[in-house]
């Protein structure tokens, strides 16, 4: 094999990896959209801008501390398994923390241990990978202002829909009293 060869081997090569990766990455989430667990879990505020990928809503949600009888074991950074059930109103509660994968039918996510708290009673933050919901830029500012109006009202429910499988989890919407913020944003445009 000559040297022209072996180079434009290697060049087929380098291109075909560089569209793999990025249609692999697009395929995971899209199967995890459409073969996923739905879950609900209720928002808490806050919405910047990133230069470089866009614009979008940052969500933080209620469901996103446990209390434990010893949290001396759980260190900043961990690597855990947060497993959901649902309320009576349909929305996801944290029903146990732990390091190993979750075998049975419940949803789960992949998650980290943010801060340790010893107040009154001991609990651990969780911090999940799925905290930002990304909309096309002509909808994204005003959606991001319906969505910070919405968390100052109390009388208002927001919440995130995500689609779990497998411990990934993909936002796939975020609703303010059980309307789209896609929807709510088109309406007061």
């Amino acid at each position: 094999m000559n040297r022209k060869s072996i180079i434009l081997a290697l060049f087929i090569l380098v291109a075909v990896a560089q569209l793999f990766v990025p249609y692999k990455m697009i395929w995971d989430r899209e199967a995890i959209l459409k073969e996923g667990i739905e879950i609900k879990l209720k928002t808490a505020p806050i919405d910047p801008n990133d230069p470089f990928r866009g614009k979008y809503i940052v969500l933080d949600y209620d469901e996103n501390t446990i209390k434990k009888d010893s949290i001396e074991q759980w260190s900043r950074g961990d690597k855990v398994f947060v497993c959901f059930r649902n309320d009576e109103d349909g929305f996801a509660r944290i029903a146990s923390v732990t390091r190993e994968v979750i075998t049975d039918d419940q949803p789960y996510v992949k998650a980290t241990i943010g801060n340790r708290f010893w107040n009154d009673t001991t609990s651990i933050r969780i911090e999940y990978n799925f905290d930002r919901f990304y909309m096309e830029e002509s909808k994204a500012k005003k959606a991001e202002e319906i969505h910070r109006e919405a968390q100052r009202d109390t009388s208002k429910i927001s919440y995130a829909l995500v689609s779990v499988k497998e411990g990934e989890a993909v936002v796939k919407d975020v609703f303010i009293d059980d309307i789209s913020v896609r929807e709510l944003a088109k309406e007061s445009n």
